[in-house]
């Protein structure tokens, strides 16, 4: 018997069941044209989008009918109750509210009613739960990074020749990064209570999951050179990896945790919808009582917060680098 030619050409079945085109050519030869595919994809999107219509109920009628609430909702979201400042207010700072214009922000008067107006507006019930907030953030990420580097450090091929453990510990990360931090912290409120204890946790597992993750993989890019000399040596793996493996990856891993400080941030101001501390629950209250100036006011500072924390950590990593 004849073997099979290992380079044999196998005709797609696209091709089998549309049969090429034959063009002729100016001088006589012939080719073969295949066929345009793009008749059966573009088919095939246009049943996918009546499938996904169809089964997710989607109505175009709905969104002409109500969809100028979105506007009314958003202006009033977008007018928190921090800068509805009320005539009376200017009046009792020895402002005339019809005197008041954009040019009444150099009067140190005006900013007096304005932070009268914060202190005595809804604005001060958000204080409390955005403190709590940036404690869960600041406190969850920063025991969450601290044990993130060892665990990390264990299950790099790298430094950890034992397969099984190296295994192990990835099956486990795996098993955290993916659970989503709600749930996480639904768990957490069940086992420890309601309150910022649960949420911090939550966050706590969160930042252990993300940076082990990024760090054993950064870790096992590393030039290896230098730790297996000092194995050679006589130095232990934690000596050696400590003296000639940590300054290469100490920039990435501070890097690294400021990053999830910031994610941890936005994620923190949700965990009070079930239970776990923070805006998210004077969030949720605000919703269900129609309050959208409150809401909005909410909103406000928190992204005062996310950016300040932001800019931050864009200028020490900036220095890292």
């Amino acid at each position: 018997m004849k073997k099979k030619t290992e380079g044999t050409y196998r005709v797609p079945l696209f091709d089998r069941v549309f049969r090429p085109q034959t063009v002729v050519l100016s001088n006589g030869h012939t080719v073969q044209r295949p066929r345009s595919r793009m008749p059966l994809i573009a088919a095939g999107i246009v049943l996918m989008i009546w499938l996904s219509i169809q089964l997710t109920g989607f109505d175009l009628s709905i969104i002409a009918r109500r969809g100028h609430q979105f506007t009314v909702i958003l202006s009033k979201i977008f007018s928190p109750d921090i800068f509805n400042i009320q005539a009376g207010t200017f009046e009792k700072f020895g402002l005339a509210p019809e005197n008041v214009n954009l040019l009444s922000v150099f009067d140190g008067r005006w900013w007096q009613a304005l932070w009268y107006t914060m202190t005595n507006s809804f604005a001060s019930n958000v204080f409390g739960p955005l403190w709590d907030t940036l404690r869960m953030s600041v406190l969850g990420s920063f025991i969450g990074a601290t044990l993130a580097l060892p665990i990390a450090v264990a299950a790099s091929t790298n430094i950890n020749r034992n397969r099984t453990t190296v295994l192990i510990l990835r099956f486990l990360l795996n098993i955290v990064r993916t659970l989503p931090t709600l749930v996480i912290a639904k768990i957490f409120a069940l086992i420890f209570g309601l309150g910022t204890f649960a949420g911090t946790m939550s966050i706590l597992v969160f930042t252990l999951g993300v940076i082990c993750k990024m760090m054993y993989e950064s870790i096992e890019t590393i030039d290896m050179g230098a730790f297996e000399a000092m194995e050679s040596f006589g130095a232990t793996k934690f000596q050696g990896f400590w003296s000639a493996s940590m300054k290469q990856i100490l920039p990435t891993y501070l890097s690294y945790c400021l990053y999830a400080l910031e994610m941890n941030v936005r994620a923190a101001s949700i965990l009070g919808y079930v239970g776990a501390g923070g805006l998210g629950l004077l969030i949720d209250e605000r919703i269900g009582w129609r309050d959208y100036n409150g809401l909005g006011t909410v909103l406000l500072m928190l992204f005062l917060l996310v950016v300040s924390i932001e800019s931050l950590s864009r200028f020490l990593r900036k220095k890292l680098s």
